[in-house]
């Protein structure tokens, strides 16, 4: 209990500031909305002549803009980078830290086992990325019951943030596996950030490439998108499945390769 309290304290900061940081994110997301709405025009229309890789890129494919639901899917996908960079970056670094901050010894003596230790640290990651999604949730429909005109959409934003958190907590995984493997821990959240953008990038070229679209079980960004969640029956059970079996397995990597590393200092 005292390992997890102090993990908490430790990222107590950095989760004020990531929520503050998806707030003004919904903010500013549905200030835009809000002015292309009372400017008379369609946003469908204003974006048509764009070419179809920037709106690819921009997450603005096959969703109506011009309804608070379309928006919000096109903003979606922005939330989504945002919670799981966080997540990755959180996973890697709650074990990393300890070499970093060159306190690793102090800790490996302490008459804990290494299994209590890694337990306390994945839940102290899991609280964060709870807060996160709940920071995420709260402001995305407090925001659009501002703008809303009397489209239901709750229950759609609650399946979106249902898909964020598995998400979440996959590439917080991923991360936390990446340290323990690596020997050298330092670098873990960068690669673990550069894995996550490559996988963006994968759903991106997909977008652009039906010919590809088989690929699709290999970029998370594909697993909950805004279009197929709302308008295209929820969550995938497939995916959820998948996602799952990922989840676990690198949590078995997590704690199989913690349970042997060395202590670099």
């Amino acid at each position: 209990m005292n390992i997890y309290v102090k993990e908490l304290k430790s990222h107590r900061k950095s989760i004020i500031f990531w929520s503050i940081g998806v707030f003004l994110m919904v903010v500013s997301g549905m200030t835009k909305y809000d002015a292309y709405s009372s400017s008379g025009k369609s946003i469908n229309d204003l974006l048509k002549d764009m070419p179809k890789s920037l709106r690819a890129v921009f997450g603005m494919s096959d969703l109506d803009l011009s309804t608070v639901s379309g928006y919000y899917g096109m903003l979606f996908i922005y939330l989504l980078l945002m919670a799981t960079i966080h997540a990755a970056m959180l996973g890697a670094t709650i074990i990393a830290k300890e070499e970093r901050d060159k306190t690793s010894e102090f800790l490996f003596v302490k008459p804990v086992s290494r299994m209590t230790i890694i337990t306390a640290k994945l839940l102290a990651a899991l609280t964060n990325i709870i807060i996160f999604n709940l920071a995420t949730w709260i402001s995305s429909i407090a925001l659009i019951a501002k703008y809303n005109e009397g489209e239901a959409v709750n229950g759609d934003i609650a399946l979106l943030m249902a898909g964020m958190f598995i998400l979440q907590l996959l590439f917080m995984v991923i991360g936390s596996a990446i340290a323990a493997v690596k020997k050298r821990p330092k670098t873990a959240a960068s690669l673990a950030t550069g894995i996550l953008l490559l996988t963006y990038m994968l759903s991106i070229s997909i977008d652009l490439n039906e010919n590809i679209e088989s690929l699709k079980y290999l970029t998370p960004f594909k697993y909950f998108e805004a279009k197929n969640v709302m308008f295209g029956g929820g969550l995938n059970p497939v995916f959820i499945m998948l996602s799952v079996a990922l989840i676990a397995a690198l949590s078995a990597v997590t704690y199989v390769f913690y349970k042997k590393r060395d202590l670099n200092v």
